[in-house]
């Protein structure tokens, strides 16, 4: 089987830690909840990543040379 999460075109995925997590929500002024939401069984998703979880994703961008992305892990 093929690890989809090591493939070049995947961006970096990581579990927020929950300081960063606080600092993140009161910079957006937003809830946990509000934030875009991704599951549990995509297959880009670091192992340890749970439900409740908050991810940070990494992409390449043309315009600002990384975009910057948090999803909230649901079932």
């Amino acid at each position: 089987m093929v690890d989809v999460s090591q493939h070049d075109l995947v961006p970096d995925h990581s579990v927020v830690d929950e300081d960063d997590l606080e600092a993140v929500l009161t910079e957006y002024e937003i809830k946990k909840t509000d934030l875009p939401k991704i599951k549990r069984t995509d297959k880009a998703l670091p192992d340890d990543a749970e439900v409740g979880d908050v991810v940070r994703i990494v992409r390449n961008s043309r315009t600002t040379d990384e975009a910057v992305v948090y999803r909230l892990v649901v079932e």
